[in-house]
C-alpha cells in the first residue's frame, strides 16, 4: 500500500471523515490519496492558518482529533498559531506536514538548508505540542501515527504533529510487517491514570461550609461533564460561575449561574466569589485573569477544591487546599454517589441581590451598555447554533451577557488567545455540528483571517458573521487610556477599516450595514429567517466601546471599576473588606 493511501485511512479507522488544508508539493501525495476515498471529505482553506483553526473547531464540537494538512517550509510555519491554540486550550488535532525527501533534509549538517522551503518545523513546534516526529523511515510510519492520534486524545488532550517527507509518503508499505504502537512497553507507560484520592475530604469539606460555589473551567466540557454538573448543583442548589472557557458548561437558565469572573467578570459572579467560603474548582487553571493580581486578596475566606486531569496545574497559580488530579466526569460521578448535606438558602439570597443589583447589561449609572445590549439581542435569536468568537473587547461582550442555551456551544480562543480565530473556526464548527454557526468578531480580528469568506461562498456554509465594528481595537486601545497617557498609535493611530459590507459581496456573500441599534431586532429577524451565509457589519460609536466592569492590577477581584463607593461595596461583603492603605 502507498504511504499516503494508509494516512487516510488511519484517519477513517479512527472514524475521522473530515479533513482541512491548503495544497503544496510536499503534501500534494496525501492530497492525491483523499481524492480516492469517498469517505474523506477534505475542506480546502485560503490559507494554512485558516485550515488550522478549522481543524480546531471541528475538533471542539466534534469530540474528535481535528485533522489539518500543509505543505513544508512556510505551510507548516503558518499553522503554529492555531496549534498553540489548541495546545494552551486543550484541543485534540492532528497537524501532519509535508516535508522535503529525506535525501535532501540537512539533519545534523551545518548548513542552513538543502532542499526547497526545508524547515525543521518538528523543533519549532515542540513547545507547544504533546508530541511531534519526523517519520523518515517508513517502518515507523504505523508506530508514530498511532502514537501521535493516542496522545492528542489521552490525558489533557492537545494537538500533535508528524512531519512526513516526500519520498516517505509516495513508499510502498505492508503495515501488517510495521510495529503497532499499541502493542509496546511505550503505550501502557502513556496510558492515562487518575491519582488516588479520598473522597471523604472534599464530602467533609462541603458538609461544612454554607458558602459554596463551584467554579467551572474548561475541563468540564472538555471530560463531557456538563449533564454530571447540571445533575450535581441542581440537586445541591449549589451557585456556578465559570471561566470564559467554561461559559458554555452550564447554560444561563440554571438559575444560579453567577456568570463570568475575573479581569473582565459579572461583577456580580466576582462578589459571589470573593464572599464565598468555598469554591470547588472543575477543570480551571486559576491564572491571573481569574484571580487578580494580587493573589493574597482572592476569596480570602475560602477554601479551594481544585480538580483537574493534568497534576501539573494543580496549586500551580495559587494554592489550594484539596488537589485531585481526576477527569472531571469521572469525579462527579463518584461525588454523586455520596452523601452531600448543605444548605444553601441564606447563600442564595445573598447572592441574588448581587445578580439584581448590577445586571450586565446596565453600568453602575444604570445607563445600558450598548455592546452588551447587542450581545443579548443576538443571543434572543439563537436556539442551539454554535458560536465562535473572535479576540478583542467583543470576545468580553459575549463572555458578560450571550445567554447561553442548554446544549450550545461557545468557542472562544482561550489561552493564545489569537485575533483572526472566529471565522476559521466557525467554518470547522460548521462542518462538525452540521448546524447554523454564528461567528462574533471584531473589525481587527475579521481581517486576520477575512480570506476564508471564499470557503464560505464556496462550500455554502450556514454561518452569520457579526462584526462589532469600532473602527479600533478596542481591547489595547483601553489599556492605553489606563496604563498608556492616551496614547493610542496602533489602535486608533494608524489603523483603519476597510468597507466589510463590500469585501463580503465581492465574496458573493450577502451582507449589510446596521447603524441604527434602535431597529436592531428587525434587523435579526431577518437575518436569522434564512440560512444562508452573511455578514452584518454592526457600527458602534467609539465612544460606547469600553469593557466594564473591570478589574485594575492589584485591586481584589470584587472591587472592579467603575468602583462602588467604598460604604456600598462593605455593606455587600461577607468576607472581611479591605482596608485601604
Amino acid at each position: 500500500m502507498k504511504v499516503s493511501d494508509y494516512i487516510i485511512e488511519f484517519l477513517l479507522d479512527n472514524k475521522i471523515d473530515k479533513s482541512f488544508g491548503y495544497i503544496g508539493g510536499a503534501i500534494a501525495h496525501i492530497y492525491h490519496s483523499i481524492d480516492k476515498y469517498n469517505e474523506m471529505e477534505l475542506v480546502n482553506c485560503i490559507s494554512e492558518q485558516g485550515a488550522g483553526f478549522a481543524a480546531e473547531g471541528y475538533a471542539r464540537v466534534t469530540g474528535k482529533s481535528g485533522v489539518a494538512f500543509a505543505t513544508s517550509g512556510p505551510g507548516a510555519t503558518n499553522l503554529l498559531t492555531p496549534i498553540g491554540s489548541c495546545y494552551f486550550d486543550s484541543v485534540p488535532a492532528l497537524f501532519i506536514t509535508g516535508q522535503v525527501n529525506t535525501y535532501e533534509y540537512k539533519y545534523d549538517k551545518p548548513v542552513r538548508q538543502i532542499g526547497f522551503q526545508e524547515t525543521d518545523i518538528v523543533s519549532i513546534v515542540k513547545p507547544i505540542v504533546k508530541y511531534a516526529v519526523m517519520v523518515d523511515d517508513v517502518n515507523m510510519l504505523r508506530y508514530e501515527l498511532e502514537k501521535a492520534y493516542f496522545l492528542s486524545q489521552n490525558g489533557r488532550k492537545g494537538p500533535v504533529l508528524v512531519d512526513i517527507p516526500m519520498n516517505i509518503q509516495r513508499s510502498d508499505v505492508n503495515i501488517e510487517d510495521c510495529k503497532s504502537f499499541y502493542e509496546s512497553e511505550e503505550y501502557n507507560k502513556l496510558k492515562f491514570q487518575n491519582e488516588d484520592y479520598d473522597i471523604n475530604q472534599v464530602v467533609n469539606l462541603l458538609n461544612n461550609s454554607s458558602r459554596i460555589v463551584i467554579l467551572v473551567g474548561a475541563g468540564v466540557r472538555l471530560s463531557n461533564a456538563e449533564n454530571e454538573l447540571l445533575e450535581f448543583v441542581s440537586k445541591n442548589n449549589i451557585p456556578v460561575v465559570y471561566s470564559l472557557m467554561g461559559k458554555d458548561c452550564i447554560s444561563e437558565e440554571y438559575p444560579y449561574n453567577m456568570g463570568l469572573i475575573g479581569a473582565y467578570g459579572n461583577r456580580y459572579g466576582n462578589l459571589t466569589l470573593a464572599n464565598s467560603d468555598l469554591i470547588l474548582v472543575l477543570g480551571s487553571r486559576l491564572d491571573s485573569r481569574q484571580t487578580g493580581t494580587n493573589l493574597n486578596t482572592f476569596a480570602r475566606e475560602a477554601k479551594i477544591i481544585q480538580v483537574d486531569i493534568d497534576r501539573h496545574e494543580l496549586g500551580a497559580k495559587i494554592k489550594v487546599d484539596l488537589a485531585i488530579q481526576q477527569d472531571i466526569k469521572e469525579f462527579l460521578l463518584e461525588l454523586q454517589k455520596e452523601k452531600v448535606n448543605i444548605n444553601t438558602s441564606a447563600w442564595i439570597k445573598k447572592i441574588k441581590l448581587y445578580k439584581d443589583k448590577f445586571p450586565s447589561l446596565k453600568g453602575l449609572d444604570q445607563k445600558v451598555k450598548i455592546p452588551n445590549f447587542i450581545i443579548s439581542k443576538i443571543s434572543k435569536y439563537l436556539r442551539n447554533e454554535v458560536v465562535t468568537v473572535d479576540v478583542g473587547q467583543h470576545q468580553m461582550w459575549v463572555a458578560q451577557s450571550l445567554d447561553t442555551k442548554e446544549n450550545q456551544r461557545i468557542l472562544f480562543s482561550g489561552g493564545m488567545g489569537a485575533m483572526g480565530f472566529a471565522l476559521p473556526s466557525a467554518i470547522g464548527a460548521s462542518f462538525g455540528s452540521k448546524k447554523r454557526v454564528v461567528a462574533i468578531a471584531g473589525d481587527g480580528g475579521i481581517q486576520m483571517n477575512i480570506q476564508e469568506l471564499e470557503v464560505i461562498k464556496r462550500r455554502a456554509l450556514s454561518i452569520k458573521i457579526f462584526v462589532l465594528n469600532n473602527k479600533n481595537l478596542g481591547m489595547v486601545r483601553q489599556f492605553q487610556e489606563i496604563y498608556f497617557d492616551k496614547k493610542y498609535l496602533g489602535t486608533l493611530e494608524d489603523y483603519s477599516v476597510p468597507n466589510l459590507v463590500e469585501i463580503a459581496k465581492a465574496y458573493g456573500i450577502k451582507a449589510r450595514n446596521i447603524e441604527d441599534i434602535n431597529n436592531i431586532e428587525d434587523e435579526l429577524k431577518d437575518i436569522f429567517s434564512s440560512n444562508e451565509p452573511e455578514l452584518i457589519n454592526i457600527i458602534l460609536d467609539e465612544s460606547m466601546t469600553s469593557v466594564e466592569p473591570k478589574l485594575i492590577v492589584n485591586k481584589p477581584i470584587e472591587d472592579m471599576y467603575p468602583f462602588l463607593e467604598k460604604d456600598e461595596l462593605n455593606s455587600l461583603m461577607i468576607t472581611k473588606p479591605i482596608k485601604d492603605d
